[in-house]
């Protein structure tokens, strides 16, 4: 007896050499960690194909007390802009010319044209309105990552925003689709900022994003390095070890 074989995802044709343009939302807990992990990226596929990253980041926070120790900021940043720090940081380290947006996304930024858009936001609103500039652009992204985490669990997943299903399979559901929940304008946002870094230690474990943003960039290794992937993304839990993959959709 045959089982059918597990669904894959497979990286368009597009996408299969040049700059993949990444624009990333967020540069706080899950988004700086992202972004250094982008840079390790960037270099091994300069290293094993004719594929590399050109970035753009976005971000209106600043650096403050709070954000040492869990983010990879130090006490002389306090004050000044997390997307510009970080960038110029991550081009010095890596010859790299990537652009940072101190301001808010989608105001801010241009989403349309990119090819991986990675949201590393903190309330659901946030994503309702990055949700709804994609619906109303013209070229939305081919992907839409997004993380997400609380005080020692995360998820992260990858979807395709308003692209139809392919004749052969599915394409996976973005963060609205899988979680349509998000969508009730009614539920509270909970973000409110801590005030120390004792507080913040108490609202988050110190490594949870380190945890969900390595698996994030594990998968977009997979698809972008090795070309497809066999999951959409997964639910981190830090305390009890456990990671549940999300499935890919399977064509009816």
């Amino acid at each position: 007896m045959s089982s059918d074989p597990p669904a894959r995802h497979y990286l368009p044709a597009a996408l299969g050499s040049g700059a993949i343009k990444v624009v990333l939302v967020g540069c706080g807990g899950n988004g700086a960690q992202m972004l250094m992990g982008l840079a390790s990226l960037d270099t091994a596929l300069r290293a094993i194909s004719s594929r590399s990253l050109d970035v753009t980041v976005v971000d209106d926070d600043i650096v403050s007390e709070a954000n040492l120790g869990r983010q990879p900021f130090y006490r002389c940043d306090i004050g000044n802009s997390k997307a510009r720090t970080l960038t110029e940081r991550v081009n010095l380290a890596h010859g790299l010319a990537w652009t940072a947006v101190h301001g808010r996304a989608p105001e801010a930024a241009k989403l349309d044209g990119a090819d991986i858009l990675i949201t590393c936001v903190d309330t659901a609103s946030a994503r309702r309105a990055i949700g709804a500039a994609l619906v109303a652009g013209r070229s939305p992204p081919t992907y839409w990552m997004d993380l997400g985490n609380r005080a020692g669990d995360g998820q992260f997943i990858l979807g395709c925003p308003n692209h139809e299903a392919e004749a052969d399979h599915q394409l996976p559901p973005t963060v609205l689709e899988y979680f349509p929940e998000i969508a009730d304008e009614t539920l509270p946002d909970d973000a409110a900022p801590s005030c120390s870094m004792a507080e913040a230690l108490e609202r988050q474990s110190l490594f949870v994003n380190r945890v969900v943003a390595s698996h994030a960039l594990a998968l977009l290794f997979d698809l972008i390095g090795r070309g497809s992937i066999g999951h959409a993304g997964a639910f981190i839990n830090i305390a009890t070890g456990q990671s549940v993959p999300i499935p890919l959709p399977i064509a009816a």
